[in-house]
């Protein structure tokens, strides 16, 4: 089997499922995986870091040896940790090689591309410093809930280019939407519901928020399109309210889920919600959206090696960056649509090319 297909099966043996919501497993973090990143590095010649980001949780960063200093700089960028195993059909951390298929958790999404732009890195060491770029690697914790790690980096290190990597079937996604997720709650008193004068029911202005908000959604953003990424979206996704029907309910809670276009103004959206529904608490969350020029020279090249542009729907790691100015893209083997599954794996023909992608456009970086 190939070094890069052994390689996957190593990573997807080291179990870093988010420790959000219920991440179905007790074996959670991305230390473990960091780590293991850390020593790839090291042996590579690159100098690592490992920063905590949150408490047991690390990035891992690598810098590459370079033949001049001042040269602009080329991040690689791959994300650590996986969704949960929760329901999973197939031993989540086999790293299986079978059918001509890696199976387990992370084997698309993405620890697919990860292998592929390690094992790159690997193949052409040797030529590494003598590229016009000088090379970064990150393995970013918790892409899959907060970005916490992306946020970080962006924040911290500058550089001149990003390639973030996710299966995108070796398209270029230069674009993309984000999400703002808005949390509802409001406060009552719980009292008898034969004398519902005497309480405050919790569900009514919140009710009141979401047929208000629906409707001035489409209002405002109705006709909001992008020309590769379509419409933006919303979807009430949950309400809770009340224990038992005869007690007017003391609490209530409610989130949406918005998928936001570039440039689209959703805090002046929420900044008039809470002026209306003084009785609400309006909280928010989410992603940004990314658009990055596809004249760059970086995505040129990128095409060079026979990548095609293209939007997604979902969000990544290269939003931060980009939201600082920084030209930022993903792209790697693989397919979105085995991501999350409950039998998720790749192709190790897809693997493959992806290895042979990524040492072209080092390359053209000679």
């Amino acid at each position: 089997m190939s070094a890069v297909a052994d390689l996957l099966t190593q990573l997807v043996r080291i179990p870093s499922v988010n420790p959000e919501g219920d991440p179905g497993t007790d074996r959670t973090g991305e230390a473990e995986c960091a780590k293991f990143i850390a020593d790839f590095l090291t042996n590579l010649g690159a100098e690592v870091q490992l920063p905590e980001i949150l408490p047991g949780r690390p990035n891992v960063i690598g810098r590459f040896p370079s033949d001049r200093p001042g040269k602009p700089r080329l991040l690689l960028a791959p994300h650590t940790d996986t969704v949960s195993v929760l329901g999973m059909t197939i031993e989540p951390f086999s790293g299986e090689q079978r059918d001509g298929r890696i199976w387990g958790r992370g084997s698309s999404d993405t620890k697919g591309p990860m292998a592929a732009m390690l094992q790159a890195l690997s193949d052409l060491k040797d030529v590494i410093p003598t590229l016009s770029h000088e090379i970064w690697f990150a393995g970013l914790m918790s892409e899959e809930a907060g970005q916490h790690g992306s946020i970080s980096l962006a924040s911290s290190e500058t550089f001149d280019f990003v390639l973030v990597g996710e299966p995108t079937s070796l398209e270029i996604v230069h674009t993309h939407k984000g999400s703002r997720r808005i949390f509802l709650h409001a406060a009552g008193v719980a009292v008898h519901s034969s004398t519902p004068d005497k309480g405050k029911n919790a569900i009514e202005p919140v009710l009141d928020a979401l047929v208000f908000l629906k409707a001035e959604f489409h209002r405002r953003f109705g006709d909001l399109t992008h020309p590769i990424l379509g419409r933006t979206t919303m979807s009430i996704g949950t309400i809770r309210g009340g224990s038992k029907v005869n007690i007017v309910p003391e609490g209530c809670d409610a989130a949406v889920d918005i998928r936001t276009l570039p440039g689209q103004d959703i805090d002046g959206f929420v900044a008039d919600l809470k002026a209306r529904f003084p009785e609400v608490t309006f909280t928010t969350a989410g992603a940004a959206p990314l658009w990055t020029d596809p004249e760059n020279a970086i995505i040129q090249k990128l095409r060079g090696c026979g990548a095609g542009l293209t939007g997604a729907p979902w969000f990544c790691d290269a939003a931060p960056f980009s939201e600082r100015g920084v030209p930022a893209v993903a792209l790697g083997p693989g397919s979105i649509a085995q991501a999350h599954t409950a039998d998720e794996w790749i192709a190790i023909s897809d693997l493959e090319a992806g290895l042979t992608f990524y040492k072209n456009f080092l390359n053209q970086l000679a």
